[in-house]
């Protein structure tokens, strides 16, 4: 059976979980991509303009490529984990949403059964009423 308490205990994540949710946090934020941008503009511009230094990755910076490959490589994989994560998470949510409408919904149908009786309940009140005011009025006409 669902918990369908609103105050749900939060699941054990193993410690890969965890990792992939946070890299993805990171991975997909403005700061990541702002840091990494500064990065590539330094690296760039120390390959390229600096005459005395020495250069360790000349253009067509090969090393640079290497490094964001395997970024890349390794980012792509850990973010479609927590992305599946997140699936998994909104499909929870949207079997108890669902275990939640179909409770509501039998509380409505009864609470409709209820109302129907209490209508019935009054048609016939309303008939004995009828019925006991045609004999009074009978009887006080008789005196």
């Amino acid at each position: 059976m669902l918990n369908l308490n609103n105050h749900l205990p939060r699941p054990k994540l193993s410690f890969n979980q965890r990792l992939s949710d946070n890299i993805a946090r990171i991975g997909g934020s403005w700061g990541f991509i702002i840091i990494l941008s500064t990065i590539l503009c330094i690296w760039i511009s120390l390959n390229v303009v600096a005459l005395f230094i020495w250069k360790w990755d000349p253009y067509p910076f090969i090393l640079l490529n290497l490094f964001l490959s395997c970024l890349s490589a390794y980012q792509a994989p850990i973010i479609l984990m927590a992305q599946n994560r997140t699936t998994d998470r909104d499909r929870n949510k949207a079997e108890r949403d669902y275990a939640v409408n179909r409770k509501a919904e039998r509380e409505v149908e009864n609470m409709q059964m209820d109302l129907d009786e209490l209508k019935q309940l009054m048609k016939e009140h309303n008939q004995l009423v009828k019925v006991n005011h045609y004999n009074v009025n009978r009887k006080l006409k008789k005196k």
